[in-house]
């Protein structure tokens, strides 16, 4: 009998009985997934939020408040290939503040937009690279690497402007952070769009994706299936370096100005809009779906606390509490079926 049969079953008294191929529908599989949930949460802390303030539902105070997220769930979608992938990398903030300096130096020497942009996104995937070669090349763990990593692009920024900063970068460059494509739609949240159905179609839609899938659940099945694992895993560092430049580019223009403590600890939430997207820390499921919902949440739920003058530590304090019970929350389960 084939492998391949799912629907039969032959017993040694030669009778047949049905297997099922799937334990649920997929609407009611989707009704009851993560996402769903999440989306739940999502238009429970919008409905607060309007109650919060009387301002919130006005449309510019909305547009205000995807600049709360934007920035970082581009980088969330290529971290969450990255961690289905069974990977990590810590030092997205801090190749931010290297790509934001060395952008920041060209333009004190008079260097113009699209060489400033080139800048931001050959130091991202310059970065990536040197992460990706460490990990790939010499077997390294990408959580030791990127820690390492991470101090060490945000201290070379330090030596480079000390206290002080960069500032006067071109009209024409700030519209990147500062411009909007149509009305209250800024060029952050449009390009975020953009990128979420991008990500969305290489994870779901391509044969990359499924060797995404495929590295992440067991990588030596994967090796033995044919799959460049280490090519796809560069690939992937290669991916998330160039997002921080990106958002890198778009967190400077919105400044007007680069310090090297620019997006100190939002390699922690960007870790925390992944893994609340539903992308298991230890690799191999998740969805680009559920991580738009997740960086919509966590962008409401800080929005609202700034519109209640809850302080930005109170907001870290929460954002790492919430880190801790997604990942705890499974075991926890686990362990009460048992």
């Amino acid at each position: 009998m084939s492998l391949y049969e799912p629907h039969a079953d032959m017993t040694d008294t030669g009778t047949s009985r049905s297997i099922p191929d799937r334990l649920t529908s997929p609407l009611r599989r989707n009704l009851l997934g993560w996402e769903s949930l999440l989306l739940i949460v999502g238009i429970a802390i919008f409905i607060l939020n309007s109650f919060a303030s009387p301002y919130f539902l006005s449309a510019w105070s909305l547009s205000d408040a995807t600049f709360n997220f934007t920035e970082k769930a581009m980088i969330a979608f290529a971290m969450a290939l990255l961690i289905v992938a069974g990977e990590i990398d810590l030092s997205v903030a801090s190749i931010i503040a290297l790509a934001s300096t060395a952008m920041g130096a060209a333009a004190t020497a008079g260097a113009g937009t699209p060489v400033l942009v080139l800048i931001g996104l050959g130091t991202g995937l310059l970065c990536g690279a040197f992460n990706g070669a460490l990990v790939t090349r010499l077997g390294l763990p990408s959580i030791v690497v990127t820690i390492g990593t991470m101090s060490l692009f945000r201290g070379i920024s330090y030596i480079v402007l000390g206290d002080g900063a960069y500032r006067g970068y071109p009209a024409t460059f700030q519209w990147f952070g500062q411009g909007y494509v149509f009305w209250v739609i800024s060029f952050e949240f449009a390009l975020f769009a953009v990128l979420a159905v991008i990500f969305g179609i290489l994870l779901h839609k391509t044969n990359f994706g499924r060797a995404v899938y495929a590295v992440g659940n067991n990588p030596t099945a994967a090796l033995f299936s044919g799959i460049r694992v280490q090519r796809v895993k560069m690939t992937l560092f290669l991916l998330t370096g160039l997002m921080s430049g990106v958002a890198a580019i778009c967190l400077t223009a919105r400044l007007g100005s680069t310090r090297p403590s620019i997006a100190l600890g939002m390699e922690l939430e960007v870790v925390t809009m992944v893994v609340l997207g539903g992308v298991s820390i230890l690799g191999g499921a998740g969805s680009i779906p559920g991580v738009v919902i997740a960086a919509f949440v966590l962008g409401l739920v800080t929005f609202g606390l700034g519109l209640l003058n809850v302080p930005g530590i109170v907001m870290s304090i929460f954002t790492g509490a919430l880190l801790i019970g997604v990942i705890a929350l499974p075991r926890l389960i686990a362990k009460w079926r048992k």
